[in-house]
């Protein structure tokens, strides 16, 4: 089995088990190994480092339409998931943006799963592709009255949990002032587990994200310490990533069933 680094914490777990119940020579021969110094190493460093594992594929969602000044910047949201964008790539995966600009939503509500098949606007059916093929989700979200972003609230509510289930989810959360968006990020938690993409534990908030981030999505300051502080909620996100891949393909996850046609389907006797 590979034991995978990922916090500080953890990479001890994992230089302690490999070692669990083996000779001090068959310790050395692990500490030569690409996952035994991936491990030892980690435990010294704290810098960004990504799980050894397979290439994933991401999607990072945008929580804000607003193209409009001010306040200003108009579209603080694409630096953050710029930034996500580019850490992610540096663990060799791949982060494709979705941009709820990008899809026109207007009219009256009718998501996905409600037209007949092969009979729902082209830029739905190619993202439901996109969620249904990725591996994990990053949300990037600004703070609306204490609530999570109504632009991605509104886009992620047109398709259904079955193509995001099984897989987890990052939340990243960002405010022109002090907050960082952490008040949003509760609500977020409630509203993606019930999406089927379970949010990991760390998560990340972004205050006064217009000083933090330049237009590239590059860290104007202490880069070193945002990349480790935005490297723990995105490390955790592969990790689970790779194990519900894993799961996917090896295990049986229609073993809790769903509704066909009406969610009554699921009440309770």
């Amino acid at each position: 089995m590979r034991y995978d680094a990922f916090t500080n914490h953890t990479r001890r777990v994992a230089v302690n088990l490999i070692f669990e119940g083996h000779s001090q020579a068959d310790q050395r021969l692990v500490l030569m190994s690409d996952v035994g110094t991936s491990c030892y190493a980690g435990i010294h460093s704290n810098a960004l480092s990504f799980t050894k594992g397979s290439v994933m594929q991401f999607l990072v969602f945008i929580g804000s339409v607003r193209n409009t000044t001010p306040p200003e910047p108009a579209r603080l949201g694409a630096r953050v998931a710029a930034a996500c964008r580019r850490l992610l790539s540096a663990g060799g995966h791949g982060a494709e943006l979705i941009d709820p600009l990008a899809f026109d939503l207007g009219g009256s509500f009718k998501p996905h799963f409600s037209y007949a098949k092969d009979r729902a606007p082209e830029a739905l059916n190619r993202l439901a592709d996109s969620i249904r093929s990725a591996d994990g989700y990053v949300m990037v979200s600004p703070e609306y009255n204490h609530s999570m972003s109504p632009a991605l609230a509104h886009l992620l509510n047109h398709f259904g949990a079955s193509l995001f289930a099984w897989k987890p989810s990052a939340i990243i959360t960002y405010s022109a002032g002090q907050w960082g968006g952490a008040r949003a990020a509760m609500g977020m938690r409630g509203f993606l587990s019930e999406l089927g993409c379970l949010p990991v534990s760390a998560m990340v908030h972004i205050p006064r994200a217009q000083d933090a981030l330049d237009e590239e999505g590059q860290w104007q300051n202490d880069s070193e310490r945002w990349d480790d502080y935005a490297g723990r909620t995105l490390t955790q996100l592969e990790w689970w990533a790779e194990a519900a891949r894993h799961q996917r393909a090896d295990g049986e996850v229609a073993i809790t069933g769903s509704f066909t046609k009406d969610p009554s389907q699921r009440n309770a006797p």
